[in-house]
């Protein structure tokens, strides 16, 4: 369906997340990998989605002048949004539990934002979706970090691993999103072009 619509194009993930990369082999699309270091850092006064928005459109702008012709670029940040602060992926344990324990027994958004870049545009979307933890014990908390080490994800949790499974409550919203991008959306966005 959307693979056949797609054949003229050549789809590009600038993503070592194995997480988006399932998600597009999902989506049964054609794409190849490209990666390139970039240093995610943004302006203080940036917030919520503006923060994804513009990480995806650093991670985009790194592939400036690289692009085929009919090349479409797919990049994507992921934050976590809780009282009004950025949560990214921890440094450390120590971060990572800490992290975990600001989010017990609260609620949290996730933010996602995708840039789909080509030669003659730029346009990024963005998703939120809502997630709210049970009260998760000191024992839980250390638990989880220690075996499932969320150093590479958003907020210190991967909602589709032990954690998730046990200590969140409700979530609002895409459940894609959480786990780091919004596959209707990004659907919808290539379903779309010419």
């Amino acid at each position: 369906m959307l693979k056949d619509k797609l054949k003229k194009y050549q789809i590009i993930l600038a993503s070592g997340s194995p997480r988006r990369q399932q998600f597009l082999k999902d989506l049964d699309l054609d794409f190849e990998i490209r990666l390139k270091d970039t240093e995610e850092v943004y302006p203080s006064h940036l917030q919520a989605h503006e923060i994804t928005d513009y990480l995806a459109v650093l991670k985009a702008d790194a592939f400036e002048n690289e692009l085929p012709d009919n090349g479409i670029l797919i990049t994507s940040d992921t934050i976590v949004w809780h009282k009004n602060i950025a949560l990214g992926k921890p440094k450390n344990e120590q971060e990572a539990i800490s992290i975990l324990q600001s989010l017990s027994n609260s609620s949290h958004e996730v933010i996602t934002s995708v840039c789909f870049k080509t030669n003659e545009k730029t346009t990024v979307i963005h998703e939120y979706s809502k997630v709210t933890f049970h009260n998760l014990t000191k024992e839980t908390i250390q638990y989880y970090v220690e075996n499932y080490k969320p150093y590479d994800k958003a907020g210190s949790y991967g909602i589709q691993e032990w954690i998730g499974f046990i200590g969140v409550a409700k979530i609002e919203g895409s459940y894609t999103n959480i786990m780091g991008l919004p596959t209707d959306k990004v659907f919808d966005y290539l379903n779309q072009l010419p």
